[in-house]
């Protein structure tokens, strides 16, 4: 694979709202790319099969409309486009609308390195996409959780959220640790979204300005309790959802159509010398 230059102090971007790749400027050698998807398909195709499947539909806010449709996951572009929309066209579906989500569950898994998303969406009440990670458990039930939120947007809160849950945030959202950073942002241009992921912290940024950052703790007792489940391959989720009031900022939704557009997903990891 072709060595490139990766980020170690500060990232220079090119950002506009134009459909062209964005250039970037990086000052370091120390990681390399080791996986890209540019979208770079012709007009209507399905995104690569050997990287994405759609996401299996299950009772979750997030998955429960899940659709196998051609209408809310398709290339346009050079972008992967998810969509939510009503749902006038699956008279045997009985849900209310029809959302599109791919992931590389069983594909692609990674464990660190500097994990990074181009994209827009809209900025409507009742938005709520996000380009996440999460831990490809042997049991979903039993085996500890993990899960890396890149970026998620909430309605039409005009914000960027980054969140990170493990298995003591999910059984005590009060354990006195930040796991969850929102930066004010026109979520309606295109931004370069990113995480900087090691064995002992996870950092956020945004156009490479840092955001926020959750580090693996020193306490014997947090970690007996799973505070730092991050040491695990995950798979990459990437999804347009709806909420339903639940999450602040969300309310009505059913008669309007949502969409984000993904520009690229690139994935740098520390050079092994």
């Amino acid at each position: 694979m072709n060595k490139m230059l990766l980020f170690s102090a500060f990232l220079f971007v090119l950002m506009s709202d134009s459909p062209r790749k964005t250039e970037v400027v990086l000052s370091d050698d120390d990681y390399e790319l080791v996986f890209s998807d540019e979208f770079n398909l012709p007009n209507g195709s399905q995104p690569d099969s050997k990287i994405w499947s759609r996401k299996t539909r299950n009772p979750d806010q997030c998955n429960r409309w899940n659709s196998d449709s051609e209408k809310v996951v398709f290339i346009k572009n050079g972008h992967l486009v998810c969509r939510a929309i009503p749902n006038r066209s699956e008279p045997n579906d009985t849900a209310r609308m029809l959302t599109g989500s791919v992931w590389t569950y069983g594909k692609y898994n990674v464990t660190y390195g500097r994990i990074e998303v181009r994209m827009k969406t809209n900025n409507k009440v009742g938005n709520f996409p996000a380009a996440w990670l999460k831990w490809q458990p042997r049991n979903f039930t039993t085996d500890p959780y993990a899960e890396i939120d890149i970026v998620e947007m909430f309605g039409n809160m005009g914000s960027a959220n980054h969140n990170i849950h493990s298995q003591l945030t999910v059984k005590n959202p009060k354990h006195g640790q930040k796991n969850s950073f929102r930066v004010p942002l026109d979520v309606t241009k295109w931004h370069v979204y990113a995480i900087e992921w090691t064995p002992t912290y996870v950092t956020w940024t945004i156009d490479g300005k840092p955001v926020g950052t959750y580090r693996k703790s020193t306490d014997p007792k947090l970690l007996r309790e799973g505070q730092w489940t991050f040491d695990k391959p995950c798979y990459i989720v990437l999804n347009q959802s709806v909420g339903d009031g639940s999450i602040k900022g969300i309310g009505r939704y059913k008669k309007t159509t949502y969409e984000t557009q993904f520009d690229y997903i690139r994935i740098y990891q520390k050079v092994k010398r």
